[in-house]
């Protein structure tokens, strides 16, 4: 799995592109944690719940079809989180997609099940540059975890700041370029 510190960058991301306007903090904060729900999966290990398994870790959990339920959850609550319906559920459904999105392009675990209920395959991108994360906080506290974490800065953060100062730039630029 991509960390729970990388997860959240996803829909900041977005929400830093979009703007107050669209996309309010309340909506973003709850976006972020959005992005990391899925990984509460990790609890089926301390159940005895096998790793294959549709409720084991990347599961019923990283699914298309718990991005939904979740964001329909979310979306009951759109006044408190200062936006439509609309856009509470297609933003939520959104951070909580990419988060097996992140996953599937780490270098290690099963896969992702994307499409559960409908198949239990899991699934992978064919190109995997993040290099996995080990599961728990001693083993994460490691050399092994420093390079996860690099490999997150270099991959995902990066771009995503990228991402982040081209937009504004190119939109603070073209807007002082406007005739008053």
């Amino acid at each position: 799995m991509a960390t729970i510190l990388t997860h959240p960058v996803v829909p900041l991301t977005v929400g830093l592109i979009l703007g107050q306007k669209r996309l309010p903090w309340p909506l973003i904060i709850t976006g972020m944690l959005a992005a990391i729900l899925p990984d509460l999966d990790v609890i089926a290990f301390k159940l005895g719940i096998a790793y294959d398994s549709a409720f084991g870790h990347r599961g019923f959990s990283h699914s298309i079809v718990f991005a939904m339920l979740l964001a329909s959850l979310a979306s009951i609550f759109h006044t408190r989180l200062r936006s439509s319906a609309l856009v509470c559920w297609l933003f939520i459904a959104f951070a909580t997609i990419s988060h097996g999105l992140l996953d599937a392009l780490t270098t290690g675990g099963e896969g992702v099940g994307f499409f559960w209920p409908l198949t239990e395959e899991r699934y992978f991108f064919p190109w995997q540059f993040i290099k996995v994360s080990p599961i728990g906080l001693s083993r994460f506290l490691t050399e092994r975890g420093w390079r996860v974490i690099q490999s997150e800065l270099l991959t995902v953060w990066l771009p995503c700041s990228f991402l982040v100062l081209t937009v504004k730039l190119t939109t603070y630029f073209s807007s002082s370029r406007r005739p008053s």
